[in-house]
């Protein structure tokens, strides 16, 4: 089952990347010329519904993740297809080719799995987005190129050495404890307050204020309880293991005496004050020491892919005129 979700999220990508293509011709603006090739704002616009679409059903049970991922898309979402561009330029210049039959192994998979092996039933699919069989393929094709090219650049960094792992333990500790106990009070504002005009945006504002009186010296209990009262304060000891992982991670991150920043929790905006804390045993670096090292080995990747995309971007003539 999960290996046909994913199937079908590879398709739902493709479709709109598809779709976008398509909308060059009825372009309804420029949203930006890389090197002469024009992006629409319709291509934007349609590859991120695509997206979003994804995003949904990938966080359906989650939707303040879900609302985090949906604004990280619209605001990254030009910025996205101007490096797909440059990536596609580079594979172009270097004279680099792509072997066919992997494109064709790749869309036979897709149909495979996502379709049963029918493709009549496919092609179907692919009308209703109008689009062709041959215009998927392109589309396909162009992915797998910027993959090929992102995977290039990363496989050429060098592993973790043993001071950058301790480095990185000692840092991350917290990260690896049980058992810890801490007491805490929280103020918690609601999204929606039920009053007439109020919205997250304006609650998010209020819950801002309150944070600054705080931090200027106001008391967290007569600041909380003059705003709400949901505000909620713990007498006894809390264990780590019995709060939500993100109010967790929020709540021992902090000093005794520290307050959190706003956390954005499903239908509330939560602060966070920290009376006292006992930080739990946390596992020995050899134990986690595989796990470092895959995260140390992520971060060197960004970092190259960034640092790559950034010369490809000086050497580029680039207008954004927005979308």
């Amino acid at each position: 089952m999960v290996s046909y979700s994913k199937s079908l999220l590879t398709l739902a990508a493709s479709l709109g990347l598809a779709s976008a293509a398509l909308a060059q011709s009825n372009s309804n603006g420029i949203a930006a010329v890389v090197n002469g090739q024009v992006i629409t704002k319709s291509e934007v616009r349609d590859a991120v519904n695509a997206q979003e679409q994804m995003l949904r059903f990938q966080y359906q049970n989650d939707p303040t993740v879900l609302q985090r991922e949906i604004a990280k898309l619209q605001s990254t979402a030009l910025d996205s297809l101007i490096d797909r561009e440059l990536v596609l330029a580079e594979f172009k210049r270097m004279g680099a080719v792509i072997k066919s039959q992997w494109v064709d192994d790749d869309v036979n998979g897709i149909i495979r799995e996502s379709f049963k092996g029918d493709r009549d039933a496919f092609v179907k699919e692919l009308a209703k987005n109008g689009m062709t069989l041959k215009k998927f393929r392109e589309m396909r094709e162009k992915m797998m190129i910027v993959s090929a090219m992102r995977g290039k650049q990363a496989t050429n960094d060098t592993p973790a050495t043993p001071k950058e792992v301790e480095e990185y333990y000692q840092k991350n500790i917290d990260s690896w404890r049980s058992g810890g106990m801490i007491k805490i009070s929280r103020m918690v504002i609601p999204k929606y307050s039920g009053e007439s005009g109020t919205s997250p945006e304006g609650q998010r504002k209020i819950a801002q204020e309150l944070r600054r009186k705080v931090l200027a010296g106001a008391d967290f209990a007569k600041t909380a309880r003059a705003y709400s009262p949901d505000c909620l304060y713990e007498d006894d000891w809390v264990a780590r293991d019995q709060m939500k992982p993100s109010i967790a991670n929020a709540a021992f991150s902090l000093k005794q005496g520290g307050v959190s920043d706003i956390i954005d929790e499903e239908g509330f905006y939560i602060i966070i004050a920290c009376e006292a804390v006992k930080h739990g045993n946390a596992k020995s670096l050899e134990e986690v020491r595989p796990e470092i090292e895959r995260a140390l080995h992520s971060e060197k990747n960004k970092g190259t892919l960034e640092k790559w995309m950034e010369g490809l971007r000086k050497r580029s003539v680039i207008k954004k005129f927005g979308w």
